[in-house]
């Protein structure tokens, strides 16, 4: 059975903490029109069903007369709940045993386990969040900086869905009214203002067509920035990664070529992530695993938001290093160049190198780093985005949008042209379904599947 066609009527019971981590207490879910007498009949204490919503009642888990745990149980009561249904959180001591024992001993009073994403699919169909304000659960859940979490949170507490409330609801306004002119078709009566409507529909494009723009934006908060750390073997890649990361992540050696494949991790930089990637020098080579690297190193620069060019200049030409240059320049993709082991440089071939406006670092010696890690800032160009603004993080999000701007770009052709009214219905109504798609006015079991199977247990 899937997680969209579930018998909403069961009461289902998870793990809501992380399983397998260290700490004193784990917390154990259950929902359901039953899940508060349910939970009465193993709990040793106040009698829950009697009890008012969002109250703590200390008792035990019993097995018959043997005690499994002492636990806390929280009660909420429906609709005042996360599921908008009866619902109890258990906290147990955090043992694996007691936690199992716990969670069979409900599945034997007739709850069922929990599908991956249940409670806040049941948190949707029930109207306590529509669907994009779902998804941003799961996104709140993954968030790993500053600036990813307020988005998520933004977009939880409905800042999304209001403003595709809004402009749902000015395009309703005139399907009704272009579809009251259907009905007297025969009369040749105009009820919907056609300017008025061609005005609205340039409104609600534009809007649109900035919530588009605004994913590149906050793709990169939410995921964090791609960054390639390239340059010839033995510039001192590995070391300004180790560096960035303030631990030896990648194998240093005086060896050229050692680094064959491509090394990621993140750091949190101000709030923002950045996905440093290490990648084997750009060279020449007969060796056929390094030029393997070499190959990935190049697909990895492509696909970089922004790329950290480092030279040597005690073993790099600066004609060589203008020629690298262009060739990154090639892929229009923003850059730093920088120049590594600044520490040996002499005045003289400082300025040889002034042309190039780099950066000047000692890896090994842990100068330059955080002027770097500025300018790393500065080149992504974050700093003046608003996460309290409406940012499109959601690829899924995204197509429906560009969906709904193909509608609108239909219904202003329609008002240029002469198209009769069903036709101009038509396309609004399609306009609607698609808008419709993102917080699921418009939904598929399909789509339900998709998104809820991706949530963790529990959530």
């Amino acid at each position: 059975m899937s997680v969209s066609t579930s018998n909403t009527q069961d009461t289902i019971v998870a793990l809501a903490t992380s399983p397998g981590t260290q700490g004193a207490i784990a917390v154990i879910r259950v929902s359901g029109t039953d899940a508060i007498s349910l939970v009465n009949t193993v709990f040793k204490g106040k009698d829950l069903t009697q009890q008012p919503s969002h109250t703590l009642h200390f008792g035990t888990i019993r097995d018959g007369a043997e005690i499994i745990d002492e636990v806390l149980v929280s009660l909420f009561v429906g609709p005042n709940s996360y599921t908008k249904e009866n619902s109890v959180e258990i906290s147990t001591h955090n043992s694996k045993y007691i936690i199992e024992r716990v969670i069979h001993l409900l599945i034997r009073h007739g709850a069922r386990a929990a599908r991956p994403g249940e409670f806040t699919l049941r948190a949707f169909l029930n109207g306590g969040l529509d669907l994009s304000q779902a998804e941003a659960v799961a996104d709140l859940i993954a968030s790993n900086s500053a600036a990813s979490h307020q988005i998520a949170m933004q977009q939880m507490r409905g800042g999304f869905s209001n403003q595709l409330k809004k402009l749902r609801e000015d395009l309703v306004h005139f399907a009704s009214l272009i579809e009251l002119e259907l009905d007297f078709a025969e009369e040749d009566v105009e009820f919907a203002n056609r300017d008025q409507l061609k005005n609205l529909i340039q409104q609600i494009y534009s809007v649109i067509q900035r919530l588009i723009q605004s994913f590149e934006q906050g793709n990169v908060l939410k995921n964090g920035v791609p960054v390639v750390i390239a340059g010839k073997p033995n510039v001192g890649k590995s070391t300004l990664l180790n560096a960035l990361l303030n631990e030896e992540r990648a194998i240093v050696s005086d060896i050229a070529g050692t680094t064959r494949d491509t090394i990621e991790d993140e750091i949190n930089i101000k709030g923002v992530t950045f996905r440093f990637i290490d990648t084997a020098g750009i060279r020449e080579t007969s060796d056929i695993i390094e030029a393997k690297g070499v190959e990935r190193t190049l697909e990895k620069m492509k696909q970089a938001r922004l790329i950290v060019y480092l030279f040597d200049p005690t073993q790099d030409k600066i004609e060589a290093v203008q020629q690298q240059i262009l060739e990154i320049k090639d892929l229009s993709i923003p850059f730093v160049t920088i120049i590594n082991k600044a520490d040996l440089l002499s005045a003289d071939m400082r300025k040889e190198y002034e042309s190039l406006q780099p950066l000047y670092i000692s890896a090994k010696e842990q100068l330059g780093i955080e002027e770097l890690k500025d300018e790393l800032l500065r080149q992504v160009n974050l700093s003046n985005i608003n996460t309290d603004d409406v940012l499109v993080t959601n690829i899924r999000h995204v197509e429906a949008l560009q969906h709904t701007q193909s509608s609108l770009e239909k219904v202003l052709y329609g008002i240029d042209n002469p198209v009769t009214s069903d036709f101009l219905a038509m396309d609004i109504r399609q306009a609607l379904h698609h808008l419709g798609e993102i917080t699921g006015t418009v939904t598929t079991d399909d789509l339900l599947d998709n998104i809820f199977s991706k949530f963790c247990i529990g959530k």
